[in-house]
C-alpha cells in the first residue's frame, strides 16, 4: 500500500493573523474557502460546523498546514498542551535562518519560553508558549 502525508489540520483563533505569520515565514497560501454542510460535517466529523479554511504549503511543496477558524460551534479556548499531555504538540519546519524565523516569530507575538535546546541531529530549537508551539531547526 502506498503512503503518503497530506497535511496537518489545526483550529486557529484568528485565521488572517495565523495566516500572516506563516506566509511571513515563507509558506504559500494555495486555497481558501468558508466549509459548511453534509461535506464539512462529515469531513470535520462536528455536525452543524461552519469554517473558514486555508491550505498552506512549503515553498518545497512537500508539507501542507491546513488552518480552519470556526464559524459555528463557537470555537473553545484551551490551554496549551504541557509537554508529557498526550495529543499533537508540534508542527517543525527546516529554515535556513533561524535568526530571522525567530525575528518573524516576535513579530507576531511569540515568544521564547525555553531553549534554544539541541537537538541530537544538530541545530536549535526554539519552543513558544503559544498553543502552536513553533519549533524551528537549522
Amino acid at each position: 500500500m502506498a503512503i503518503r502525508f497530506e497535511n496537518v489540520g489545526i483550529a486557529v483563533r484568528d485565521l488572517d493573523a495565523t495566516l500572516s505569520f506563516f506566509t511571513d515565514l515563507g509558506l504559500e497560501v494555495i486555497g481558501r474557502d468558508t466549509i459548511s454542510g453534509e461535506w464539512a460535517d462529515t469531513a470535520v466529523g462536528l455536525d452543524g460546523n461552519h469554517a473558514r479554511i486555508a491550505m498552506l504549503q512549503t515553498p518545497d511543496g512537500h508539507g501542507r498546514l491546513e488552518l480552519f477558524e470556526y464559524i459555528h460551534p463557537e470555537a473553545i479556548e484551551s490551554e496549551p498542551t504541557r509537554p508529557n499531555d498526550i495529543g499533537m504538540h508540534r508542527v517543525a519546519f527546516s529554515v535556513d535562518d533561524i535568526e530571522e524565523a525567530l525575528h518573524i516569530a516576535a513579530r507576531h507575538g511569540c515568544r521564547l519560553k525555553a531553549g534554544p535546546a539541541q537537538p541530537h541531529q544538530g541545530g536549535r530549537c526554539h519552543p513558544s508558549p503559544r498553543a502552536v508551539r513553533i519549533v524551528s531547526f537549522e
